[in-house]
């Protein structure tokens, strides 16, 4: 995304602007010089907004659908509205309530959860709601298991400190006898319980020596199990959606080729969730509206996310994805409550 500097706007000009951002998202019609005088707390006449307003549409931030219409704002305008939410700490009191029971702990395998996590997000914010998972190597366990289920196949069970239970299968160029998984599990249970597989293989790599691998088959062929796990990992964390039926219900607010385009991104999972990891950053919630994305295929939404995961590291991330006029004021503080109890749940010892 390309990172544009917008002119600096005196506070009258920032006030008129957040009234009529306020009221578009509200009314979703353009917004009357008439409106705004009501609607602002400042002793101000219609001839003097309507100054204001021109202004405004000169840079950028407001655009006149007729020429006999009042303004709605551009993408820049709604930029505008949100670092204003985020800048004057107008988010930092409210609370979206959503039923924090179920993302507990004893919600089950971790799939279950992160589906009803996405469920929630969109009831809660009538959009789609989106979870993209963590990659299994990251996440901290209590215990694990390695089973042979076939020549090139060994089966993954982990539990997590947090009790959630997940299986993976992971493919192996190397032979296996069930005793020498056994004996890797064993081995690895007793050595780094609490930490992750990540932290499994580095130590395996850096740690024992290289002629103390090669003696002992098991862990040599351990490492390269790990090792090649890792490598197709990177690519296939799973999305969890819900709620596409609530963007279809909402077709007024999109150019329809876009969104039909956008719901075949849906099919091809793999990409919307490369698509959305590019989105992922330490900030605690992150909005990306429309023409900032650079993908005509979702040019007509906003995106407001965040990450889960550790204090020390980010899992994944979750968010709604929906049309550009939204209620910020009440979504972002819901995203960034369902990440914080998600966070926790996963987190909890």
């Amino acid at each position: 995304m390309v990172q544009v500097k917008y002119p600096a706007l005196h506070e009258k000009d920032r006030h008129i602007l957040y009234v009529i951002v306020e009221n578009y998202l509200k009314v979703g019609k353009p917004i009357s010089s008439g409106l705004v005088v009501r609607k602002s707390e400042l002793d101000i006449s219609s001839a003097t907004v309507r100054n204001i307003m021109v202004k405004l549409e000169k840079n950028a931030y407001l655009r006149q659908p007729h020429t006999s219409a009042g303004r709605v704002p551009t993408d820049r305008g709604l930029r505008f509205y949100v670092n204003y939410l985020f800048e004057e700490a107008l988010l930092g009191a409210r609370s979206v309530p959503f039923p924090k029971e179920q993302l507990g702990i004893g919600s089950g395998d971790i799939d279950t959860l992160l589906n009803k996590t996405s469920r929630i997000l969109s009831e809660y914010s009538d959009n789609m709601g989106f979870v993209i998972s963590p990659r299994v190597s990251r996440l901290d366990f209590r215990h694990l298991r390695f089973i042979k289920i076939s020549e090139e196949k060994v089966l993954l069970l982990l539990v997590t400190t947090s009790d959630m239970v997940l299986n993976e299968v992971l493919e192996t160029r190397h032979y296996f006898t069930q005793v020498e998984l056994d004996r890797a599990s064993r081995y690895i249970n007793e050595n780094f319980r609490s930490k992750n597989l990540e932290f499994v293989r580095d130590y395996l790599l850096k740690e024992i020596p290289e002629h103390r691998l090669r003696v002992e088959d098991t862990m040599h062929k351990l490492t390269n199990l790990l090792r090649a796990y890792f490598a197709l990992e990177r690519d296939e964390n799973q999305i969890f959606l819900q709620g596409t039926s609530k963007l279809l219900g909402k077709a007024e607010l999109f150019d329809m080729d876009r969104l039909k385009s956008l719901f075949r991104s849906f099919e091809h999972k793999a990409k919307l969730t490369k698509l959305l990891s590019d989105f992922i950053s330490l900030d605690r919630v992150k909005v990306v509206i429309g023409s900032e994305m650079d993908i005509p295929d979702i040019s007509d939404c906003s995106l407001i996310l965040s990450h889960y995961g550790y204090d020390h590291q980010v899992l994944g991330s979750l968010g709604i994805i929906g049309p550009k006029r939204i209620p910020y004021k009440k979504i972002i503080p819901l995203v960034d409550g369902i990440a914080k109890q998600l966070s926790h749940t996963i987190s909890y010892r």
